[in-house]
This record gives C-alpha cells, sequence and structure tokens, in this order.
C-alpha cells in the first residue's frame, strides 16, 4: 500500500467486519477478500505484540491446537527450556483483516500449555478476572487513550520530532502541527476504522512531536485487543514514512510524557451502574462508583507498578509543572471532579484513571485494576471527600493534612508496593511473581548502569 495515498482506506463509513461461526467460513472469506496469511499474535508479559504468520488454510489448527512456540523465548511466560510448547489459540471473533499490510490478517490468542489456559498468559489473566465481573452480571467496559510521540533520528542520531517545523513552547491542540502529519494521522485513523474501530478524535498534544487519537469504549478485554491493535498499526505505519512512533511514557525530560488514560464504568446490560444523577457531590456517580474509586485508590501504589512498569515511568510521575506550563501526569493518590491534578478524575457518569502510560501491558493493568475495584465494593470502602483544587499548588503540609499520599517515585518502591498488596498479587496468579522476578533485574540493571550525567557531572568534578 502507498502510505501517500490514504483515500485507499475507507474514510466515511466504519468497516464490517463479518463474525464468523466456523473456521471453514473465516477462510473462504479471506480467501476471497485476497488474504493468503493471518497473523497468530499474543503478548508477551510486557504487552509486547508477538506473533507467527499462518497460511489461512491452517486457520483451523490456530483455532483447535494453536499456533506452537518455544515458551522460554517468550518474555515472562514461566516456560523454562526444557519445558513444553507455548501454544497460542485463536479466538474467532478477533479475527480482522491488516489494514495497512494488505495480504495479511490478525487474529489474537489466548496461551495454552498442556491442552489448558496458560496462568502466566496476560489475556488469560484478564479473562480470570472479567469472570469475576460475570459473576455479578457486570461488565466492566473500558476507553484508552494512547498518546503517542512522533519522531525521527536526526543525521547526528539524536531523536527529534518528526515535523522539524513544530517547535512551539506550547503546542497541545496547534493546528499545523496536526496539519503536516496528517498522511501517518489519517492512514493510521483508517486503519483502524477499517476493521471497526471507531475513531472519533484527533489532536496534537502537550509536547512537540505528541499526539492522541480516540477510539470508542467497549468491553474491557475488547478494548485491550484494540489497543494491541493500535499499537502495532502505529509503529509499522510509522516505519514505513521512516518515522518512529513510540509509546514510550517520557521520551524527552523536557517535555509531558505518553499517558494511557483508562476511562470506565460498569453496565448490567440494561444501565451504567456508575451513574446517579442525584449524587450529592455534583459528580453524577453512584455508590458503587465511588466503592470502586477507593478500591483504586487503596491499592494505588500496586497500581503503579502494573500501569507504570518501567524505569521511566516515573520520570513522568513528578511532582511540577513542564516548560510548555501543565503537567497531566498524576503525583497523588486522589480523586476529584473534572480535575486533572488528580489520580482518579471525574468526568461525568464514569472513572478515568489517570495513571496508565504507555508502557503498560494493557491486560495487567486491567486485571489489578478489576481486582483493586472490586476490593473497593466488597469492603464497602469510601474514597472520602473529592479534592477539586490544583493539587501541584499544595505544599508537603497540605497534602498530609488532607490524607493525600503520593504515588511511588520510582520502580523499586512500586514493585515493593505491589509485592505486598495481596490482593493484587492473588488476582495476578502466577504472573504476579513472574513480573516482580523481571522487573527487579531491571531495575538492578538500571542502578548499575553508568548514564551521560554521571559522565558529565563526575568525570573531572574531583
Amino acid at each position: 500500500m502507498n502510505l501517500n495515498d490514504a483515500s485507499k482506506l475507507p474514510v466515511n463509513e466504519l468497516g464490517c467486519v463479518p463474525r464468523f461461526g466456523s473456521a471453514e467460513e473465516a477462510q473462504a472469506y479471506l480467501t476471497q477478500q485476497g488474504v493468503k496469511y493471518v497473523l497468530a499474535q499474543f503478548v508477551d508479559i510486557h504487552g509486547v505484540a508477538k506473533a507467527k504468520s499462518v497460511p489461512v488454510s491452517h486457520l483451523k489448527s490456530v483455532l483447535t491446537a494453536g499456533a506452537g512456540f518455544a515458551g522460554f523465548a517468550i518474555w515472562g511466560v514461566g516456560i523454562e527450556p526444557n519445558g513444553p510448547d507455548y501454544m497460542a489459540v485463536g479466538d474467532l471473533a478477533t479475527l480482522t483483516p491488516v489494514p495497512w499490510q494488505p495480504g495479511l490478517a490478525r487474529i489474537v490468542c489466548d496461551g495454552h500449555v498442556d491442552g489448558e489456559a496458560w496462568q502466566y498468559d496476560s489475556r488469560v489473566t484478564l479473562k480470570k478476572q472479567v469472570a469475576r465481573m460475570t459473576e455479578r452480571n457486570w461488565t466492566l467496559f473500558t476507553g484508552l487513550e494512547p498518546e503517542f510521540s512522533l519522531l525521527r533520528r536526526s543525521a547526528s542520531g539524536t531523536l527529534e520530532p518528526c515535523d522539524p517545523s513544530d517547535t512551539l513552547a506550547k503546542p497541545c491542540y496547534d493546528y499545523k502541527g496536526l496539519s503536516r502529519t496528517r498522511v501517518f494521522l489519517e492512514t493510521l485513523t483508517e486503519s483502524m476504522r477499517a476493521v471497526g474501530i471507531d475513531v472519533y478524535q484527533i489532536d496534537h498534544e502537550d509536547a512537540n512531536g505528541q499526539f492522541e487519537i480516540n477510539y470508542t469504549y467497549t468491553d474491557c478485554l475488547t478494548s485491550c485487543d484494540h489497543y494491541v491493535f493500535f499499537k502495532m498499526a502505529a509503529s509499522e505505519i510509522a516505519n514505513e514514512l521512516d518515522m518512529i512512533c513510540s509509546f514510550m511514557p517520557k521520551p524527552f525530560a523536557n517535555r509531558p510524557g505518553n499517558g494511557m488514560h483508562m476511562h470506565m464504568s460498569i453496565g448490567d446490560g440494561e444501565r451504567n451502574l456508575f451513574s446517579d444523577k442525584s449524587d450529592k457531590l455534583g459528580m453524577g456517580l453512584s455508590t458503587l462508583g465511588y466503592q470502586f474509586t477507593a478500591g483504586l485508590l487503596a491499592h494505588a501504589p500496586a497500581l503503579a507498578a502494573l500501569c507504570n512498569p518501567t524505569v521511566n515511568s516515573y520520570k513522568r510521575l513528578v511532582v511540577g509543572r513542564s516548560l510548555t506550563g501543565a503537567t497531566w501526569a498524576p503525583a497523588y493518590i486522589s480523586y476529584g471532579d473534572n480535575n486533572r491534578s488528580t489520580m482518579v478524575r471525574m468526568p461525568g457518569e464514569r472513572i478515568e484513571l489517570r495513571l496508565p502510560d504507555g508502557a503498560c501491558n494493557p491486560y495487567l493493568a486491567t486485571s489489578a485494576v478489576i481486582a483493586a475495584g472490586l476490593d473497593g465494593v466488597d469492603r464497602g470502602l469510601s474514597p472520602g471527600e473529592p479534592a477539586n483544587e490544583n493539587l501541584y499548588e499544595w505544599s508537603p503540609a497540605k497534602l498530609s493534612e488532607h490524607g493525600i499520599g503520593v504515588l511511588p517515585q520510582n520502580l523499586e518502591q512500586a514493585l515493593d508496593a505491589l509485592e505486598s498488596d495481596r490482593v493484587i498479587c492473588d488476582a495476578l496468579g502466577p504472573v504476579a511473581d513472574e513480573f516482580l522476578k523481571l522487573k527487579r533485574m531491571e531495575w538492578i540493571e538500571y542502578m548499575r548502569h553508568v548514564s551521560d550525567w554521571e559522565l558529565k557531572t563526575y568525570l573531572e568534578f574531583f
């Protein structure tokens, strides 16, 4: 596909992706559409897409036995070199074309070992938490808001915004920045819409080269599948245009980082159970919504480990303003009305968790969110009084007076909080131990690394 010709993808209507009753029906449709290979795709513990390319004629085997992988070669699936194969078994409901690569389709898979769903698999982990919701006749709906940096490497090898004219000190919503990257943005948007993912807004964010694309919410499992698809599309379309699309939480020290805000509500098939127009606090939130929020606040330090899983993540979660005059990352364990200085914001009959960043594994982050929220519901917790002022302006003494804690300020603190939080660890099962092991190794490696800052500061200082 010529990415300079965005008109080759549908613009005005969402793509109609059929649902199939059998592998044979799917194979016939894909063959008719000129699709020759299907990507049997899953994610590792970091949330990074992994796949095998399978000829369409062998789709049935992906749906039954699964596509085989050497488990030890995959981060965080708990299989040693002498262990069994990791089998990625496809979910037929997720089969879609890959619009930016004609001839390819993608199917989302769950990990299986010895014929059973594998408890180290991120999607399997989330399904266990979804089952807890289903037992109550509830569905968690989420809308994820991915922010990303669109970059290029300069002749000297340094990273810079893909548009050399994107230099404003305050670039948020800038028309020129949006217009000059429209080939990438429109191709990405139309790829999403071609498979039925309804994009409704695109904007330039608060950092140079930073953008956000918003698409409609759905049940939390499908929402995670869509997010992975989005990242796959964004990365490859950018590569075709000699760009780098980065979801790194903080690629530049002096600019805002990349968040992945999670909007959520609970439905019972008829109504939004977070909605209560008689809410005395005026936020339109039900008792259930406040209890769920209280659970998020109670487990916030442990949630940080799953929602902000890298060393770099904590260079985003800091107190203070960016050079553009604003910061959008939470630093305090708090909630409020339409307050973007809190960890949890209430934009109206739903909850926005502002904690996650672009590095998180969406399946694990959502699993932890469900576990935390349900704990708040089951224990009837209260989140206390909302904070409806700019918390970035509050002193440490004032924060302490109002009982507002600070989020972990580095990865090690977050991992310690996760390890001591039995509610979250029990919900994740064996994934928690694997995650903690890998991330503690990452922290140790970081702490032993000698940075350019250290060389510049200390090399000849003494």
